[in-house]
């Protein structure tokens, strides 16, 4: 297998502003420590959400786009903007960065496997690999992973593990007593072509449910919020859940807004698309 090398980026995003989006104030040191706490803060501070692709508009991967989206306009993104934008600050550390392409299996294990649709990565620090990702839904990792398996992992919210099965890798998340498995990797890297393609499916493509699906994420102190079209729920990290459905356009922004922290796009767009959202989860609709 040819290997191609780790990325260590020329400053292609404004780190200052980056650092004020997420809250960090700490050194810049490409070290253990500060990998572990960008993650943290990224994770929490920059939500998953897909509003771009429900209002049928283009998700660009090119770093300007991702600083303007992501950082200077207050909104969040999908898994190939998030770890992106997170591939492009850590290059500019100096950290020696990997993109790798994973497969989703969370809630389809019994499933025939799909494409590879998930984007996570590989973090060099002082001889050790780390697998970093701050962009997997309800599910987004808060901390970095040494790359080890059959290891149970903490994190600041839930243990995480990685297995292994001749060259294919498992991220599982021990959710109460069970472990699940997210997605399946291999430690192929992958070049940014690679993430035009999968995004061109995933955001365009009739068959996938990014275009016809509202979901957001954020990870928090002590909880985890997610909304799956109407569908709010908030899960505590010392168990147990608050679940809710939300019934108006007006409940979605605000829950967008406030429990997401997301800078609402203005326009007539989002509204119409939260009200299809709103059409489609009423009882009898097909």
């Amino acid at each position: 297998m040819v290997r191609l090398p780790a990325n260590v980026m020329t400053p292609s995003i404004d780190l200052d502003a980056y650092c004020r989006r997420i809250g960090y104030e700490g050194p810049r040191e490409p070290d253990l420590a500060t990998l572990r706490e960008l993650h943290r803060l990224h994770a929490t501070a920059i939500p998953f959400e897909n509003l771009h692709t429900l209002m049928r508009e283009r998700v660009a991967l090119d770093p300007k786009s991702l600083e303007r989206k992501l950082i200077h306009a207050g909104r969040g993104g999908y898994c190939f903007e998030q770890n992106r934008l997170f591939a492009e600050v850590l290059g500019s550390l100096g950290y020696a960065v990997e993109s790798l392409s994973a497969r989703v299996v969370f809630n389809h294990e019994h499933e025939p496997l799909g494409p590879r649709t998930h984007m996570a990565l590989l973090v060099h620090v002082n001889g050790q690999a780390y697998v970093c990702d701050v962009g997997f839904g309800g599910l987004t990792l808060t901390g970095p992973l040494r790359l080890e398996v059959d290891i149970e992992q903490a994190t600041p919210h839930e243990p995480f593990r990685l297995v292994r099965s001749d060259s294919i890798y498992s991220l599982q998340a021990k959710l109460g007593a069970e472990w699940r498995t997210l997605y399946l990797f291999d430690l192929q890297p992958q070049l940014p072509i690679d993430f035009e393609v999968a995004n061109h499916y995933v955001s365009t493509h009739a068959d996938s449910f990014f275009l016809t699906t509202l979901m957001a994420a954020r990870p928090a102190t002590g909880c985890r919020y997610g909304l799956f079209n109407t569908e709010l729920t908030i899960r505590h990290t010392a168990g147990g859940a608050d679940r809710s459905t939300l019934e108006s356009i007006g409940e979605l922004k605000d829950a967008l807004a406030d429990l997401f922290r997301i800078e609402l796009p203005a326009g007539s767009k989002l509204d119409a698309a939260l009200a299809g959202i709103i059409e489609r989860a009423e009882p009898g609709a097909d």
